[in-house]
């Protein structure tokens, strides 16, 4: 039953909540000195831009990396070159105990967690009908199970601190059907990591703020294959790819106090490939 005029303007207790104490400054608002931020997939492509910009913005970084050790060595780099503490920790995220120790090590090297980029992802790009099921299993297991249990673990922390950020990464691919290549596995998994982020979003709006960032086509590992580029450039108003380094700004906005009003958000930056 919809509200009357008369109960809509009754009086609830606690309400209006108070504005946040974020600087007036935008540059002081987007400062990540002395914040901690974790990243999944944070070796290379997206996940390192976004390491990068963080570090970059004074915030110190636990890079998380399933195999790819670059990550060592990209975090000793970044520490050096921006006086920030950095770690690199090995966790494969489709593994729940894993991923509870790891936010478990992160906090008693760095203190406490603000800001969660649950970022790792794959992609096996094939029709259901030539799909195997234990290709269909290995891509949920990291692109859902990986999140889920991200958020889980990363949420209670949130919950025990009374604050935190949690960022997913999610694709325009939830928002669209690929051509020319089939993928309707990816494209699901990608739908309900979206979904399941807005979700949180209301269920954690007492303690934690959720955002979801939907890129298209990038230049890196992910983006498009071989099969589909030239028909990623001719739908793309833009006519290319993106950039990693178009991408930070975002992750860095959505990470820092300039986004303290933002919740619940699905960011799609993709070149307006999702337009036509």
């Amino acid at each position: 039953m919809s509200m009357t005029i008369q109960d809509a303007g009754q009086v609830r207790e606690g309400f209006p909540r108070p504005f946040t104490n974020t600087a007036t400054n935008v540059f002081e608002q987007l400062s990540m000195t002395g914040k901690v931020v974790a990243i999944t997939g944070a070796a290379d492509g997206i996940g390192l831009a976004v390491v990068e910009a963080i570090s970059e913005a004074g915030g110190n970084v636990a890079l998380l990396y399933n195999s790819n050790k670059a990550a060592i060595e990209r975090s000793q780099e970044l520490a050096k070159k921006h006086n920030v503490k950095t770690q690199a920790y090995q966790v494969d995220v489709s593994e729940s105990v894993q991923v509870e120790e790891t936010v478990k090590k992160v906090v008693q090297d760095f203190g406490r967690i603000d800001v969660f980029v649950a970022n790792a992802g794959m992609a096996i790009s094939k029709p259901i009908l030539e799909q195997t099921l234990p290709e269909y299993e290995q891509q949920m297991s990291v692109n859902v199970n990986g999140i889920v249990y991200c958020a889980k673990y990363a949420g209670e922390l949130f919950k025990r601190q009374g604050f935190g950020n949690l960022i997913i990464t999610s694709s325009i691919s939830g928002h669209i059907v690929n051509v020319p290549v089939d993928q309707p596995v990816y494209n699901g998994s990608k739908a309900y990591v979206t979904h399941f982020g807005k979700s949180l979003a209301r269920e954690w709006r007492e303690f934690a703020r959720v955002n979801i960032v939907s890129p298209g086509f990038f230049d890196t590992k992910m983006g498009a294959s071989p099969l589909c580029i030239n028909e990623a450039y001719r739908m793309s108003p833009m006519g290319r790819q993106g950039h990693v380094k178009e991408i930070k700004g975002l992750y860095l906005y959505l990470s820092s106090d300039a986004s303290s009003y933002m919740t619940g958000s699905d960011v799609l930056i993709d070149g307006g490939y999702v337009l036509p």
